[in-house]
């Protein structure tokens, strides 16, 4: 890894380096930046019938991958990056859940608000860069910040890199020359039912109305709160 104007940049290795390295297919799902962009796009706490369906997903990853009998075919591997609050709850199950799907888990406990696990995140990238032929990456998460750089600096190296998330959020992906856009629900099956959301990326051709996500009384109450406190 390099650093460019201050931000981590990954390397992958070449044609040359990577030649005798067994070829990899990797997802890597960024879970906090998926689940707060999802109480975004619907204006809501998520439910288990709005949440990502993770067996589907691992369904159209893997083929993705192509036939596994293939000669070339690559090795597959998923990974969920999550934090873990102080009181655990349902997320034991959900982290089981994870790992019956064929997942591997990477979680770290978050004991102050602004922790966070991207750097974990590139860092397993950069691992399996280096150890395997990094075919195709597939990254769930919205924020451009931490790594709109490193996955165009992979992507001009060779790899196949799509970003998944939703496209109200996505701008770095959409607008990226290097980098393949995929929204979350155009993944088959990701969601049970359709979310409660209009895509700008998709409006009918008679245009649609967009409802208020919060009670115009309840924003002027809060706003006129914070004015005199």
């Amino acid at each position: 890894m390099t650093e460019t104007s201050g931000t981590a940049v990954l390397e992958s290795p070449g044609d040359e380096l990577g030649r005798g390295r067994p070829a990899l297919d990797l997802l890597i799902w960024d879970a906090p930046n998926i689940d707060m962009t999802l109480s975004t796009v619907i204006g809501a706490r998520p439910t288990a019938a709005s949440r990502p369906r993770f067996d589907a997903i691992a369904a159209w990853f893997v083929d993705g991958a192509g036939d596994p009998g293939a000669p070339d075919a690559p090795e597959v591997e998923a990974c969920v990056f999550a934090n873990i609050p102080p009181v655990v709850g349902s997320l034991q199950r959900w982290v089981e859940a994870l790992r019956g799907f064929g997942f591997a888990v990477f979680a770290r406990p978050k004991s102050q608000p602004d922790d966070d696990i991207d750097q974990a995140m590139l860092d397993h990238i950069e691992v399996r860069a280096h150890s395997h032929r990094l075919r195709r990456l597939v990254v769930f998460s919205g924020d451009g910040r931490n790594f709109a750089e490193p996955l165009e600096e992979l992507a001009r190296s060779g790899t196949q890199v799509v970003v998944v998330a939703f496209s109200e959020v996505a701008g770095y992906a959409i607008s990226s020359d290097l980098l393949e856009f995929i929204d979350i629900e155009d993944v088959p099956g990701a969601f049970a039912a359709p979310l409660d959301r209009v895509r700008l990326d998709a409006l009918p051709p008679d245009g649609a109305w967009l409802r208020p996500t919060r009670s115009l009384r309840d924003f002027v109450s809060s706003w006129t709160a914070r004015r005199n406190p």
